[in-house]
């Protein structure tokens, strides 16, 4: 009685909003008719059914997205451009359900990085940012994808220290090459600093992924993307990376990026738990078609597929992570529950911001998305202030 009450007085206050008539998914599964406290910038649990509410019936609650692999949006590029420019990017993708993210950097010059992530870690420090993810420049050149191969080079794991250092203690992930020399024990340096040290771009064999696994990688960049295809007699790394319980797969569910087969081989191996739905956007993300530059590389995007001009490789993605969740459940037919462990709790806990992100709990930020019958995004909540108000 004394629990209802203090709810009851929760709910009275001009700060609280009550949600109610939802399904609203939590981690314990998905709960029909459901209401939600938000006090203030809080989650504070689930409301007496006599209290006055907002109602959502018809719709889905589910928790805000957090995206670990980002290169911007809205015209706005993380690896170049101004404080302005960021925000711009990192507010588009809010608009869209991504209510945590990371801002990764392409390959560049070492000190390039550094300095960049110098400027980043401010736009962490003030909450708008989860952290920074470095994608190269520690990759192959065989591998390379939409990087510039002409700033490739092997991992020294001097040069990880100082990228590490200049992002003043916001660096969250790292992704290299381990078979490269020094890719090892760059490994090794990145799992002693908390930073996550992910295999992706890397032409590594099945061998060389176990050992590096082994050394401390914990996540796989965009699973099957700019990697050797999976060989029933060398198996490679995407095989190493689907069997091992302590690896985390980034998938790009965008359509373009894989075959809804490749996408349901991920699920059905690694499980929901250790799958993260991913954007790898580029600026063009919730922009439009045209002309763009990824790094020092020049992008045309058409019909919302990034390319390099040059060799027509796949620059990124235009993905947002609300497209992504209504394609899992629409198109690849996976539960709601599942992705909703894709696109917000394993990424959350893979960041280290599980106890205040990542799912609909009490005590957590107000941070949440509403959607309708078919998924279509509809409202966004981020830490209590609708940034998308679904009336």
């Amino acid at each position: 009685m004394a629990a209802r009450a203090a709810l009851a007085e929760s709910a009275a206050r001009a700060d609280c909003t009550i949600l109610a008539g939802a399904r609203v998914v939590l981690p314990t599964g998905t709960v029909h008719n459901g209401r939600l406290i938000v006090d203030g910038t809080k989650f504070a649990g689930t409301a007496p059914d006599d209290t006055p509410a907002r109602n959502l019936s018809g719709h889905w609650i589910v928790p805000g997205f957090v995206d670990i692999h980002n290169h911007g949006g809205g015209g706005a590029s993380f690896t170049g451009g101004t404080a302005e420019d960021v925000l711009r990017g990192v507010l588009t993708h809010r608009e869209h359900g991504t209510t945590t993210i990371v801002a990764s950097l392409v390959t560049a010059e070492t000190d390039f990085l550094a300095h960049r992530a110098g400027a980043l870690s401010e736009i962490v420090e003030q909450g708008d940012l989860a952290g920074i993810h470095f994608e190269g420049p520690f990759i192959s050149p065989c591998r390379k994808g939409a990087h510039s191969e002409e700033l490739l080079r092997h991992p020294d794991p001097s040069e990880v220290r100082k990228l590490i250092d200049a992002a003043r203690g916001t660096a969250k992930m790292m992704t290299l090459a381990a078979e490269l020399p020094g890719g090892i024990d760059s490994v090794r340096l990145l799992a002693e600093h908390g930073v996550i040290a992910a295999i992706g771009h890397t032409d590594a064999t099945y061998e060389q992924t176990v050992e590096a696994i082994d050394a401390g990688a914990t996540v796989a960049t965009h699973l099957f993307n700019a990697m050797p295809p999976l060989g029933h007699r060398a198996p490679g790394p995407i095989a190493a990376l689907l069997e091992d319980e302590r690896v985390t797969v980034e998938l790009i569910n965008d359509g373009t990026h894989l075959h809804p087969a490749a996408l349901e081989l991920a699920f059905h191996r690694a499980g929901a738990r250790r799958v993260a739905f991913i954007t790898d956007a580029m600026d063009a993300a919730g922009f439009g078609d045209g002309h763009y530059q990824l790094g020092p590389l020049a992008v045309d995007v058409t019909n919302g597929v990034a390319r390099l001009v040059e060799g027509g490789s796949i620059a990124g993605s235009t993905l947002t992570l609300d497209t992504a969740f209504r394609r899992a459940a629409t198109v690849d037919r996976i539960p709601v529950e599942d992705i909703v462990q894709a696109i917000s709790a394993n990424p959350a806990k893979l960041l280290g911001v599980w106890d205040r992100v990542g799912s609909l709990e009490p005590g957590k930020n107000a941070d949440l998305v509403v959607l309708d019958e078919e998924f279509q995004l509809k409202g966004v909540m981020r830490q209590g202030a609708w940034v998308v108000d679904p009336s």
